[in-house]
């Protein structure tokens, strides 16, 4: 991709100063390793609405579904000014046409689950959302969102990543304008990789796009992008990964000797069995993609759902 991938970050994930005691979160993987491919739209709702730096530090008051902003020290209620602020933000974040948001996890304005609630008797639970991080997922249900702290899980870390390229290429597609035909093709080429996600939702998805030529577009579109999303936020397993490997492998049964059979369903099995990571078996069927001249498979994001610098298929 020529330009790179927008994503809204927590300001303080980049290591800028904007935490209530003047300090940050830089996170290195998100700035060395991330940062390479991404163009961060860095965002501090606290600042952004209006408070110092430093400041007395917030806490959610009352209903963990409609909880008020609170200081901690002096019970000063800032949630209408947050509210505003957030009015304002939100139609700027969605011209930005991000592809992705990483929030701060714990955070009263920016915690994407798991955030402290307290009650009147000053007694808190973890079943609360950060007011802005709730408002932006209400307000662009189908963006790709991730906490910083949840990125730590590589399954999750991966998860995220492979949908922020997806969700860059449905725009480009809906960019150049989408067709019947050019549908098809997203829908072919993502096949493979919705199969590891989701083999139930793939083929609800290849029904869906079969009826793009006799239905208006305009109303399969929606439907396909929400089922699609929906079916990318599903882990991609062990088990799921062998179930492509092996669709795979169908492709080469004419090809390949007896002795290269046997070694590729021989590393498939010593990845199902964790002993190698995805990128062993996936380097091979490369290798016969190459040499047998598959274009079915080639054109397969499943191969290479994001930059291979990321090392994200590199674990087992």
């Amino acid at each position: 991709m020529e330009e790179k991938i927008k994503l809204g970050i927590s300001s303080c994930l980049l290591g800028n100063k904007v935490r209530f005691d003047g300090g940050h979160k830089l996170d290195p993987f998100l700035v060395s390793s991330l940062g390479q491919f991404v163009e961060y739209v860095p965002v501090c709702p606290e600042v952004e609405s209006g408070f110092t730096v430093p400041r007395e530090a917030f806490r959610l008051v009352g209903d963990a579904e409609k909880p008020r902003l609170v200081t901690r020290q002096g019970g000063v209620d800032a949630t209408v000014q947050m509210e505003r602020w957030i009015e304002t933000k939100l139609p700027f974040l969605k011209r930005e046409n991000l592809c992705g948001f990483i929030f701060k996890s714990k955070s009263p304005s920016s915690g994407m689950e798991r955030v402290k609630v307290y009650n009147e008797k000053g007694m808190a639970e973890k079943n609360g959302v950060g007011i802005f991080a709730r408002a932006l997922m209400e307000y662009l249900p189908l963006l790709p969102v991730e906490e910083e702290g949840r990125l730590q899980d590589i399954q999750l870390r991966e998860n995220f990543i492979v949908r922020i390229f997806v969700y860059r290429r449905w725009q480009e597609l809906l960019a150049v304008g989408a067709t019947p035909a050019r549908l098809v093709d997203f829908q072919r080429r993502h096949k493979l990789l919705l199969m590891a996600h989701s083999p139930e939702m793939a083929r609800q998805l290849g029904k869906l796009t079969a009826l793009a030529g006799a239905r208006p577009l305009g109303d399969i579109l929606p439907a396909y992008e929400k089922l699609f999303m929906a079916a990318l936020k599903q882990k991609a397993t062990v088990r799921k990964n062998v179930n492509v490997l092996q669709h795979m492998f169908g492709y080469f049964k004419k090809q390949l000797d007896g002795f290269e059979k046997k070694e590729l369903l021989a590393i498939i099995e010593n990845y199902r069995q964790n002993l190698v990571p995805l990128i062993v078996p996936l380097t091979l069927l490369k290798h016969y993609i190459d040499k047998f001249q598959q274009p079915y498979l080639r054109e397969q994001y499943y191969l290479d759902p994001h930059p291979l610098e990321l090392k994200l298929r590199n674990h087992a």
